[in-house]
């Protein structure tokens, strides 16, 4: 089986191509990135010359680019598109990347897919296309109500999967995820961040009071859910991954601290984020139905996590140091 990633070089779609490469010897990987701020071909070092695995530099959002690619895998195969802006404070700040990517290049895609007569089509999307609730789980007919420019471009790349699927009977499935965590993830999320600050002598920053709730998910996790989505999924619909693992911002803090061997002290307290959901919780018993459970127990991934970016940290210091005029950006942007 072929398979084209796109996105291939960020945090989940590398950790994906590893799942598939490990999972299928027969297989064969095209990965598809534009390489922007945060994909990072050093994610798949110890594959480059695996002949199963190949590379195209290449942005979702140029047709002539994806269709090239597209003819390479061939109708027998498949794609799995995880190429997007992902960052919600980036949303906030500068939302037109998000919707060109997340929401034009889905529909270059889709079009490459109807062309080509791909076998099927896979679109990652975020369980924040539902937005926040108080109480309960949203399931898969719940109501898309993002409360942010990220969430919105995602869910519109979203819309446009299915109005494809209603409209030109396209082979394509949708999987939201909640929180992912693990190796190689781009530190200016919450869990690389607040590490490698720690590991630096740095203070982490906790949005307002620190008790939003996020799932957390391990990305082997998610890539299992994935798996079993493309092969075993029903055309059309969509399936919640989640790992039911829920947990305060602040509860979340404090582990990391106890970890490294911080205290109270190395928390700063910042303004909080303009639209924070408070909560993320989804119904993920339909995927469950199709024989998929989590596998990692969260706090003992959390502990290899933190591990993980303590022994590598020539991948990360590298990555933060290029990222230093972002942050001082973003500490000025929320001091408004």
């Amino acid at each position: 089986m072929k398979y084209l990633v796109t996105g291939g070089a960020g945090f989940i779609g590398s950790n994906f191509i590893h799942y598939l490469l490990d999972k299928y010897p027969d297989c064969s990987v095209i990965n598809f990135d534009k390489l922007t701020y945060a994909g990072n071909l050093a994610n798949l070092n110890d594959i480059q010359s695996d002949p199963r695995y190949s590379f195209i530099q290449g942005d979702i959002c140029d047709q002539a680019a994806v269709e090239k690619a597209v003819q390479q895998l061939g109708s027998a195969g498949m794609i799995v598109n995880f190429a997007a802006e992902t960052h919600v404070d980036r949303s906030i700040m500068a939302a037109g990347s998000f919707v060109q990517t997340d929401v034009y290049g889905t529909y270059t895609l889709l079009e490459a897919v109807k062309k080509y007569q791909v076998k099927r089509y896979l679109h990652i999307s975020t369980d924040e296309v539902y937005g926040s609730i108080n109480s309960g789980s949203f399931n898969e007919e719940s109501p898309l109500q993002p409360n942010s420019p990220y969430a919105a471009s995602k869910a519109g790349g979203d819309l446009v999967v299915r109005a494809y699927f209603k409209t030109f009977n396209l082979p394509v499935l949708i999987t939201r995820a909640s929180n992912n965590y693990g190796p190689y993830q781009y530190p200016e999320k919450v869990i690389p961040l607040f590490i490698t600050n720690l590991l630096e002598g740095k203070k982490v920053p906790l949005y307002g009071d620190g008790k939003n709730v996020r799932d957390w998910l391990h990305v082997m996790d998610h890539c299992s859910g994935i798996d079993v989505a493309l092969h075993q999924g029903q055309l059309g619909e969509v399936y919640n991954i989640g790992g039911g693992n829920e947990k305060e911002n602040v509860w979340l803090t404090n582990f990391i601290l106890q970890q490294l061997g911080k205290g109270a002290e190395s928390i700063e307290r910042v303004k909080d984020r303009p639209g924070h959901d408070r909560r993320y919780s989804v119904d993920c018993s339909k995927i469950r139905r199709l024989a998929w459970q989590p596998r990692f127990d969260f706090e003992k991934g959390l502990v290899e996590t933190i591990n993980w970016y303590k022994n590598n940290p020539q991948w990360w210091q590298e990555i933060k140091h290029k990222q230093a005029d972002y942050q001082e950006f973003q500490a000025a942007w929320y001091k408004k």
